[in-house]
């Protein structure tokens, strides 16, 4: 069963507000009807018919001398009279409609009818006097119960462009949040009021640029002290060349040591693209022959592939990086065989697999593999590289639409699986 905190925020406010309307307006109805009893009245009836009935004529008066006195009073009130005598017999003139005779006869005046719209008097003759009030009294209940609803239905309706521009801020509100969430650092929000809204969506923008220039200021300077790095390195390579022969031990570990610094500035400067929400809506796909960039990627790592012929639109330097991480990736941590497969999994996406034969992913870290420079410890010697191969990959085949995911093999061995769409989403 749903909710009713599942609902939107604007139909729960006009919920609590048409709920709010509807018990004031059945409380007011039933104590009117509680308060409004027309028996209280008894008394007034009973005294004003006991008063006419000292003005009417005697019982064994002719039907027209009594007639004659039941119009002089109709006349003088502007009420419907009816003289019955005791046999129900109609002593006075016929009116349209016709007054019923009583179905019962009770001492001292009595309602006959439900809605006391008429009003009984036994004579002391025993002759029966009926007063016939108005024939809208029956319904003039329904007529206020009736102006009830229609008011309320009237002020709900009102409240309703109410609830939903209040809750439209919210929703507005609501969105650059998700947007901030998702990583666009320039979402802002209209401040319009100086209510509680008008005052959240100020202290939203005020944290959202504090936010944005922290983290500018943190990437910046990431990005420049990546980029600052690439000056000593080439130092570095170049003193290797300078200080070492071509097969000296030396050299070939400051080479080597090199190559990783390079590979990790690299791989930080893309990860550092990647994470900025600009990344996501200024993407630069282009039609790419998929098969020859796995193809080629396997020839350079000595990897047997399995492709279908795949053109996608895509970046291929990423997709060409995503690829070799993933090929580097099992042949350092996994075991050989090594094989790769390329295929069409439908019209709408490609899917790129690479398999080893070693001793798999645990379970509890098959999530976290690929979080930037995450390291599986349970492997002695702790393995090699910065931690930031497969992180790139995910932020790849995100940036694509993407997803990659990793399972266990059989007979050991791991499978990383990535699924890319062929054109671009969003």
């Amino acid at each position: 069963m749903r909710k009713l905190t599942d609902t939107p925020m604007y139909q729960q406010i006009f919920f609590a507000v048409t709920a709010a309307i509807s018990i004031v307006v059945i409380s007011t109805i039933a104590i009117w009807l509680w308060v409004d009893d027309d028996h209280r009245h008894l008394k007034a009836f009973a005294a004003f018919t006991s008063m006419m009935e000292e003005t009417l004529p005697p019982a064994d008066s002719s039907r027209a001398v009594q007639s004659a006195a039941i119009d002089s009073w109709m006349q003088r009130t502007h009420t419907r009279f009816t003289l019955f005598d005791g046999q129900g017999h109609l002593l006075s003139r016929q009116l349209s409609p016709p007054t019923p005779y009583p179905r019962n006869i009770i001492k001292g005046g009595f309602f006959d009818d439900g809605f006391a719209t008429r009003f009984v008097w036994q004579l002391a003759d025993k002759r029966l006097l009926v007063v016939q009030f108005s024939d809208d009294r029956a319904s003039r209940p329904w007529l206020f119960i009736g102006l009830l609803m229609s008011l309320a239905c009237a002020v709900a309706l009102a409240a309703w462009p109410v609830i939903r521009r209040l809750t439209a801020r919210l929703e507005t509100l609501q969105l650059s949040v998700e947007s901030l969430g998702k990583g666009d650092l320039s979402s802002r929000v209209p401040v319009s009021g100086d209510d509680e809204v008008g005052r959240l969506a100020a202290s939203f923008n005020r944290s959202a640029s504090q936010l944005e220039t922290l983290v500018s200021a943190q990437k910046n300077m990431l990005a420049r002290a990546s980029h600052e790095l690439r000056s000593p390195l080439a130092r570095i390579q170049m003193a290797s060349a300078l200080l070492a022969t071509e097969a000296s031990p030396v050299r070939h570990e400051l080479e080597r040591s090199v190559a990783e610094l390079d590979e990790l500035v690299e791989e930080i400067l893309t990860m550092s693209r990647l994470e900025t929400a600009q990344a996501a809506n200024n993407r630069h796909f282009q039609p790419a022959d998929i098969t020859a960039i796995a193809a080629e990627e396997c020839a350079r790592a000595q990897i047997e592939l399995e492709a279908d012929h795949v053109i996608a639109q895509v970046d291929a330097t990423l997709i060409r990086r995503l690829m070799r991480n993933l090929l580097e990736n099992a042949l350092k941590h996994g075991a050989l065989p090594v094989t790769a497969s390329l295929r069409l999994a439908s019209d709408a996406e490609f899917i790129f697999e690479v398999c080893d034969r070693g001793p798999g992913i645990p379970a509890d870290e098959a999530a976290r593999i690929f979080e930037p420079f995450y390291r599986m410890t349970n492997r002695d010697p702790l393995p090699a590289g910065s931690g930031l191969g497969l992180a790139l990959v995910r932020a790849v085949a995100e940036h694509h639409a993407g997803q990659v995911f990793v399972h266990n093999r059989q007979h050991g061995g791991a499978r990383f699986s990535v699924q890319i769409p062929v054109e671009p989403v969003g």
